[in-house]
């Protein structure tokens, strides 16, 4: 399945949750609920992955947690919260860097529309190398 599929079914996954439960609950709640709407969508889920962080030659077993890795491939960064904040999405970013993943969705749930939910982050492998260069 190629990565605009996947991601078309997860969005679809996060309606169906988000419509039938709407705003105001605990992240952990569309948490789990996200990932059974996945997993019924026949999709390879792991819910809080560990993520350790590499420093040279160290890898520290930090505490970091991927909220959703959807078929190895994309990190779904559950929110709810009045408004995502440029953390937010830098928290996202930087698990992308962690784990080598090129795309991720920051989906907050505490929203009546879900579509103003749904933040697409890219991991921009051509930036990262220029940087690594710097």
């Amino acid at each position: 399945m190629n990565i605009d599929d996947l991601t078309y079914r997860i969005i679809g996954c996060a309606y169906t949750v988000h419509s039938n439960l709407g705003p105001g609950l605990l992240e952990s709640t569309y948490e789990v609920c996200l990932e059974y709407e996945l997993l019924k969508s026949d999709l390879i889920v792991e819910r809080q992955k560990a993520l350790p962080v590499i420093y040279k030659d160290i890898k520290l077993n930090a505490g970091y947690r991927i909220d959703l890795l959807v078929n190895n491939q994309i990190i779904l960064e559950l929110k709810s919260v009045d408004a995502v904040a440029p953390i937010h999405k830098a928290q996202l970013l930087t698990y992308l860097k962690l784990s080598d993943k090129e795309l991720g969705l920051l989906l907050n749930f505490n929203v009546s529309n879900m579509q103003t939910g749904i933040n697409r982050v890219i991991l921009s492998k051509e930036k990262e190398d220029n940087n690594n260069r710097s």
